[in-house]
């Protein structure tokens, strides 16, 4: 979605502008690699980032656990208790598992800071799956110029397409009216698509 809403925008502010097929197809493949990078390294730095902070995280309850152990005991065993599970059993479900260091902190992690440090995901999936996900996106507006074409709105047209069948396809996986999802997404990249060509043809008329 975000591959396809920014290269449909772009390719709209140039197209109403006045720039030629060449310039069109020149400026979307800009368009499809800066925002595929631009992606990609933004997945990056925010997956890693929060692992980063989650592995801080992590530390600093290994070390209460090693500092204060009775008193993580009792943590654990209340997590339990919160869970449905009687007290006696809760103190000691909580003694067994404290025997096992790892499997102590990995439930206290999950308890406490809602992660399993042990499940922690990959920056580079993240950052490859963005970038390819996005450039899938940006090179649907392009390719009826690809093609040969030199219609603005037969690329509009195919975009509006794609974006209703990927907007319905969501709506299915979340339940909701196929007309719901689809319409729902064809509004809001026409909105930034219209606003974009509409600021390229007021420029490109000022440049003439």
């Amino acid at each position: 979605m975000d591959g396809l809403v920014t290269n449909v925008s772009l390719i709209a502010g140039v197209g109403g502008g006045g720039l030629d097929r060449s310039r069109i197809i020149l400026t979307g493949l800009a368009g499809l690699v800066a925002g595929a990078f631009s992606m990609a390294t933004g997945e990056f730095t925010s997956v890693s980032s929060q692992n980063e902070l989650v592995r801080a995280e992590v530390e600093i309850e290994r070390r209460q656990l090693a500092s204060y152990p009775e008193e993580e005991k009792k943590e654990l065993a209340a997590a339990f208790v919160d869970k449905g599970v009687e007290e006696h059993l809760a103190l000691e479900v909580a003694e067994q598992v404290s025997q096992d260091h790892d499997e102590a902190l990995r439930l206290h992690a999950q308890e406490e800071l809602g992660v399993d440090p042990t499940e922690l995901p990959s920056p580079v999936v993240a950052a490859v799956s963005s970038f390819v996900a996005f450039a899938i996106g940006a090179i649907i507006p392009l390719l009826p110029y690809l093609a040969g074409a030199s219609s603005l709105y037969l690329a509009l047209g195919i975009a509006a397409v794609t974006l209703f069948v990927a907007g319905a396809v969501v709506s299915r996986l979340t339940a909701q009216p196929i007309w719901y999802g689809g319409t729902r997404q064809l509004l809001l990249a026409a909105l930034a698509a219209g606003v974009t060509y509409g600021v390229g043809r007021a420029i490109g008329a000022t440049v003439r």
